[in-house]
């Protein structure tokens, strides 16, 4: 009668196994099963164990629903006294897991091969290559996930297995991935990205278990259900892994040779023997899309799954063409000669080399005018073309350049004169606007913070730096406030430029693009800092790393409704700057640049009296007619002079200038190289370059057959040199 019961009470088990998953379904291979299709088949297992050891024949019978309800009951059989175990707070200990002889003989299995791993519903018994082996957990079901023992399967799999104190992790180490688990958790990461788990990782009786599928998909293991076994088969074979890379991010047909770096690997540590390669050439002759395909072969024999990559072999390219057109073939000395480039490439031009090109010739003869250009492949073509200058003058050199050369472009004269030209006796007004110049230690030599300032209202950066650290740099400008309130900061103008090794080509860019944004309002923005809150402003400053000896500099105009403190600091480029703030020394001066706090920053300059028929001149960033202002270095609690006004922005309007004027640019104080910004166009002081004192001077502006007002403005360029003067002069007579 016993055996009649439990008879019965096999077969509703068996029935209840397989109506889970369709008889289709069964003993079938599945690449990525669903976690609830084996955890039901697992859970009813489970059940029908368990409650056949008490019920009888007819409890059996008539209540099917009792024996689902009942799923959570599972069989924890004690793990064997050498079976792995986990401490409690999850790190394994040795020895791993026992193996003994298979003797079960009332229910032979055939044995699995060697890339087979065999896990049976509520039992710790797992089998492998003939062998027979004990996990100290059962596979369970808890809230309809299946879970295994993390140790014992891995080790079968053959990964390794360690534990991170610091982090309370379970590592497993296959190949170059590591995968990290932790207790309680439903995360885990594969190399540092975070997945998601079906359930949650828990300890039972020391030992760690995980959802089974976590680790199957986390190891790419596919494996089958057999639901009249009552076992689960995984494929554990550890193939080697094939992969390469090509070099050349632009492949042309004919033209360029492709480099291969393989990067072949094996999980299990064995050595590649053997390669295979379909599709690949160093040259492919025509244009098109390849497929290339790479297979490799570990000292066991096994293969890999093979690599596939597409690439697209473009058209061969073409040198560029050079050509350039004259207006004329012949021209008189002093006459101007229109040039106009007319090159082409299938790609893009980036470098043009002119020879003997000028905007006009002061002696007689053929003049030979080159042009190289060359793409952004390399390839290079010249173009010439001769010339005739005749005997007959229409300008003298200095008449030609006063009435014709371009603005932003510089001319020679003897500048002895130019101290002794009538002054243009202006006054002026400063607008209220704060200047943080933050420009010494304008060479950088540890980190640390190089200003910190508390400003309120209308407030103007500027940040010129050079990066002597030893190591690769990041900037920042942290804001924070320490009111009571929400305070708010608005950005209406930036220009920032860098990181370059030329300090000249950083200021003058940096000037430009702050033009520029007053133009077309690009850098306009708004942020807000809650009480006590501490965010990064001007992060156009660490968007790039400076290397050793690069230079950024940056002109900002802001506005803040509360007092914000400022701190502008450098630091190794992996640092938090809200992080590290606190514990960041604030640096010294140089002893030779400045820097400081400067109030009423905005000088406006109005002159309504004539200007321009006869010469004047107009100095900024003397000291005398245009005076340094005056301020405090904050850091030192000293006073400090702005020398040569850098960081002011100068509004010059005249109201009168005379027709026929020429407006120019003189240095006085040394090289300079910047922007001006005259009625509202973007004008170089000096296109190519520099402008140098005192013989050189520079083309900004011309009126014409009319008086008319010019407004200009200015701000010093950082890594140029002041004084300067503004020059206003009658141009010569124009000839037919």
């Amino acid at each position: 009668m016993k055996l009649k019961k439990l008879s019965m009470l096999t077969v509703l088990a068996l029935s209840q196994i397989a109506s889970a998953i369709p008889v289709s379904a069964q003993s079938t291979v599945t690449n990525a099963p669903q976690e609830s299709d084996v955890s039901k088949v697992l859970e009813q297992s489970l059940t029908s164990q368990e409650t056949g050891n008490e019920a009888s024949v007819s409890d059996q019978q008539g209540s099917q629903g009792e024996l689902e309800n009942n799923s959570s009951v599972t069989n924890e059989s004690a793990p064997l006294p050498n079976a792995p175990t986990e401490t409690e707070t999850g790190e394994v200990a040795e020895p791993p897991a026992e193996v003994i002889d298979n003797t079960d003989t009332t229910d032979p299995i055939p044995a699995a091969s060697a890339n087979e791993l065999i896990l049976h519903f509520n039992s710790t018994k797992m089998e492998q290559g003939g062998q027979v082996y004990n996990a100290p957990q059962p596979m369970q079901v808890k809230k309809g996930v299946s879970y295994v023992p993390i140790r014992a399967l891995v080790d079968r799999v053959g990964y390794k297995v360690t534990y991170d104190k610091k982090t309370k992790e379970t590592i497993i180490t296959s190949g170059t991935n590591e995968l990290r688990f932790k207790t309680d958790s439903s995360k885990y990461t594969v190399n540092g990205v975070s997945k998601s788990m079906k359930g949650t990782s828990f300890q039972t009786k020391n030992t760690f278990m995980v959802p089974l599928t976590a680790i199957t998909q986390a190891l790419n293991i596919s494996y089958k259900v057999d639901n009249v076994g009552k076992r689960i088969i995984m494929d554990v074979s550890v193939k080697p892994v094939a992969k390469f890379t090509i070099q050349e991010k632009e492949i042309f047909a004919g033209q360029t040779t492709l480099t291969y770096v393989t990067e072949a690997t094996s999980p299990s540590g064995l050595e590649i023997v053997n390669e295979r390669w379909e599709g690949r050439q160093d040259i492919y002759a025509q244009a098109g899309e390849y497929t290339i395909t790479y297979t490799v072969q570990d000292e066991n024999g096994t293969w890999s799954d093979p690599y596939s990559q597409k690439i697209t072999v473009l058209q061969p390219n073409l040198p560029p063409v050079a050509m350039f057109t004259t207006d004329k073939d012949e021209y008189r000395m002093g006459e101007f000669i229109t040039i106009t480039d007319q090159s082409t490439d299938d790609g893009q031009i980036v470098k043009h080399d002119w020879n003997n090109k000028a905007y006009a010739h002061f002696t007689p003869g053929p003049k030979t005018i080159s042009l190289t250009v060359t793409d952004n492949k390399g390839l290079t073509a010249t173009y010439e073309k001769t010339i005739i200058v005749s005997g007959e003058t229409l300008y003298s050199a200095d008449d030609f350049n006063k009435l014709l050369l371009p603005p932003g472009e510089k001319f020679s004269f003897d500048g002895s004169n130019v101290p002794a030209l009538p002054k243009i006796n202006y006054s002026y007004y400063d607008e209220p606007s704060t200047l943080i110049r933050s420009n010494s230690p304008e060479t950088v030599n540890s980190e640390g913070i190089v200003y910190k300032e508390t400003s309120v209202g209308n407030t103007r950066f500027m940040i010129h730096h050079v990066n002597n650290v030893g190591k690769n740099v990041k900037m920042y400008v942290v804001a924070t406030n320490k009111n009571a309130t929400k305070a708010t900061i608005t950005t209406e103008n930036l220009g920032f430029a860098g990181p370059t090794g030329i300090a000249t080509a950083a200021g003058k860019k940096s000037v430009y693009n702050y033009f520029e944004s007053m133009q077309n309002g690009s850098k306009r923005s708004m942020l807000t800092l809650e009480p006590g809150e501490s965010k990064l402003v001007m992060t156009e400053l660490s968007k790039t790393r400076m290397k050793q000896g690069d230079v950024i500099s940056l002109f900002s105009d802001m506005h803040s409704d509360y007092p914000i403190e400022y701190n502008v600091v450098m630091i190794d480029e992996k640092l938090d700057p809200l992080t590290v703030l606190g514990e960041l020394p604030v640096l010294d001066r140089d002893g030779v640049h400045n820097r400081g706090t400067y109030p009423n920053s905005t000088r406006v300059i109005r002159y309504s009296e004539y200007v321009g028929d006869s010469a004047q001149r107009l100095a900024l960033g003397d000291n005398q007619d245009d005076p340094n202002l005056a301020g405090m270095d904050p850091m030192l609690g000293v006073e400090a002079s702005n020398t040569g006004n850098f960081g002011v922005l100068y509004k010059m309007t005249f109201d009168n200038v005379a027709a026929n004027t020429l407006i120019s640019f003189n240095p006085r104080g040394g090289k300079y190289s910047g922007y001006a910004m005259v009625n509202g166009n973007i004008t170089a002081i000096y296109s190519a370059g520099q402008v140098s004192a005192p013989n050189e001077q520079a083309i900004l502006y011309r009126t014409g057959n009319y008086s008319q007002k010019v407004e200009i403005l200015m701000t010093a360029a950082p890594g140029s040199n002041l004084p300067v003067n503004l020059l206003f002069t009658p141009l010569p007579e124009k000839k037919e």
